[in-house]
């Protein structure tokens, strides 16, 4: 699936390093504004315990997870949107994403340069959200110009678009994101088309000090961050960005160890992939056999065919049915034996809807 969360924010509130611990692949990280200029794409691991537990009943060779791309932005200022800092270009890198991760600085520390000489995370959370309205605003004015003269003339796609226009339009202007509308199935296909920025999805990362990770609430930026991003249906994570970098360094057993002693029970970056990963609507089901077992990407609600597309061309092309198992039930039988024994086991044609944590096997002829 290729889908990539965009990770944005203003100048050094620690986004590349934030990437780099996701992907490990050494962003380059300077103590100024726009030390990243061009893009950075990395492509992720999604954690899912459930791939250790199938692989150990399975008894198979070797474990395949899942992967989606994370991309790094460069850091957007004020004024944005009328082309200050590098603002075009960073809007349009923002455009080719399907989701948005925006880092919002929540720790003090004199030694970090803040863009705005103090750390007040609703302001920057205002500067960028703002930046992406104006240039969302700016594209819906030009394009409701040109509908509205199509619309006159009864083009039904024009009367159609022009009424989601007259939808977004007002909303833009009251300084609020596009995702907080509900559009139904039709209006959604035109509002794809649009390229909005603040359509897509948003997940706010709090990047708190390392002391706080025990506890996030203690944070008090945290906190903020949190209800602005509930007041507008979006969720909020804290990360140690510096500690999760560290993190990322270390085997898995010393890694255990260090979130053992920072009071934590799982990496932010963790939290981070798999939230980012549902954002994007995404979902996962699994292959199964001595050879391997592996975790496979599908688009939430896509059905049995188009699951198997996944995997190859022609497995959609000559789609029979799926032998599916559910997570849960292998988990609870302990062998696939157990599991046909009790009747679990489904045979699903071609109108089924896979759901997360499905075990497929697909038969096909082509």
């Amino acid at each position: 699936m290729a889908l990539t969360a965009g990770i944005v924010g203003l100048p050094n509130v620690g986004k590349s390093t934030l990437f780099n611990a996701i992907t490990k692949a050494g962003a380059e990280m300077a103590n100024y504004p726009f030390a990243t200029i061009d893009p950075n794409v990395g492509m992720v691991e999604v954690p899912d315990a459930r791939l250790q537990r199938i692989s150990e009943i399975v008894t198979t060779k070797k474990i395949i997870p899942t992967t989606f791309e994370f991309t790094d932005i460069a850091g957007i200022v004020k004024g944005a949107s009328k082309g200050e800092g590098l603002g075009n270009k960073f809007l349009a890198n923002i455009r080719q994403v399907d989701a948005i991760v925006h880092v919002v600085r929540a720790f003090d520390d004199e030694n970090i340069t803040h863009v705005s000489n103090k750390v007040d995370p609703l302001d920057d959370m205002a500067t960028i959200n703002l930046e992406l309205i104006l240039a969302d605003l700016e594209s819906v004015n030009k394009r409701y110009a040109r509908v509205q003269k199509l619309a006159r003339n009864k083009d039904k796609d024009a009367l159609a678009e022009l009424a989601v226009l007259e939808k977004i339009k007002p909303v833009l202007e009251d300084e609020k994101p596009v995702r907080m509308l509900e559009f139904n199935e039709a209006e959604q296909k035109i509002v794809k088309g649009m390229f909005l920025l603040t359509a897509k999805p948003m997940l706010y990362v709090a990047n708190i000090a390392e002391e706080d990770m025990a506890d996030p609430t203690a944070c008090e930026y945290f906190n903020q961050i949190k209800e602005h991003a509930n007041a507008e249906g979006s969720e909020a994570l804290a990360v140690s960005a510096r500690m999760e970098e560290e993190i990322a360094t270390l085997d898995e057993e010393d890694k255990q160890e260090f979130l053992e002693a920072a009071g934590v029970t799982e990496s932010g970056l963790d939290r981070l992939i798999r939230a980012s990963y549902k954002l994007l609507g995404l979902a996962t089901f699994f292959t199964a056999g001595e050879k391997e077992t592996r975790a496979w990407t599908f688009k939430a609600g896509m059905k049995a065919p188009q699951t198997a597309g996944v995997i190859h061309s022609d497995f959609e092309r000559g789609f029979i049915r799926a032998e599916t198992v559910s997570y849960e039930d292998l988990d609870q039988y302990g062998s696939m034996q157990a599991v046909k024994e009790a009747g679990r086991l489904r045979s699903e044609g071609k109108e089924y809807v896979v759901q997360d944590g499905d075990i497929m096997e697909f038969l096909f002829n082509v």
